[in-house]
């Protein structure tokens, strides 16, 4: 590292420091979801493989979920992988599944987390799905974060498979279509989602420039505030986030009204 480079991590870190020192932790946003992007984009940027920019995505992880312990914050949902990904050519699609794996299995060891999978179960491989299951019951009584890993998420495949939900529901109940029409409303929908016990996200971040949701949580983000920033996730600093978190702070969150 030459001096310049040295110079400008310093200043960024002092940014930082000062930036933090201004948050009001009372403005901190309680769910934060993260749209993780860019991994594939900073790889080919930095001479690297594809598996490389995948793996640099999952070391800033835990990195992230520290600084959000810091900051108050008590759920973060982070989309590692998606329904339309399964698309992808196998040379990649294979490390990539068990790069998530690994995150899934560190996170569930490191012991200050409580792991919640959200996404359909049944597109994952078999040694997967007893990871998140294995991770979700060695976390379950941690007092930490509750961190949702989005993997074979999509938020249309999540309303599809509520829906779902509340048609087994009513048939174990013994309702009628038209009862169970009469008594659907917004609250039961939302009993019936990947995350139906948990408050809605108050802000959505994605990294990489993209400024698209792309299907991420529809139905519980609908008075979310968004936060697009232009690096790609494997350089997401600290002081990213904290402006992200300044930039939700001074917003005035009116619902409609």
């Amino acid at each position: 590292m030459n001096l310049r480079d040295k110079l400008r991590g310093l200043l960024v870190r002092l940014y930082a420091r000062r930036v933090e020192g201004h948050l009001d932790h009372s403005q901190v946003p309680k769910h934060i979801g993260v749209i993780v992007d860019g991994n594939r984009r900073w790889a080919k940027a930095s001479g690297s493989s594809t598996e490389h920019g995948h793996r640099a995505g999952a070391d800033k992880i835990t990195e992230f979920l520290g600084w959000c312990s810091e900051t108050d914050v008590e759920v973060v949902t982070l989309w590692l992988l998606s329904t339309d990904n399964f698309e992808r050519p196998q040379a990649e699609l294979v490390p990539l599944l068990g790069i998530i794996e690994d995150v899934v299995r560190t996170l569930a060891a490191d012991g200050r987390w409580r792991v919640h999978h959200v996404g359909t179960m049944d597109l994952l491989p078999a040694g997967m799905q007893r990871t998140l299951k294995e991770a979700e019951e060695a976390t379950a009584h941690n007092d930490g974060i509750l961190v949702n890993v989005a993997i074979g998420y999509g938020g249309r495949q999540e309303i599809a498979d509520a829906v779902r939900s509340m048609l087994h529901e009513a048939q174990d109940r013994g309702l009628s279509m038209e009862d169970l029409a009469e008594s659907v409303d917004i609250d039961m929908i939302g009993r019936h989602l990947y995350t139906g016990d948990q408050p809605d996200p108050d802000l959505v971040i994605r990294t990489s420039g993209e400024q698209r949701l792309s299907g991420f949580m529809l139905w519980q983000t609908a008075h979310s505030e968004y936060y697009f920033c232009e690096v790609f996730w494997p350089a997401f600093r600290k002081v990213d986030f904290l402006r992200a978190l300044r930039d939700y702070a001074a917003r005035h969150r009116r619902y409609g009204g």
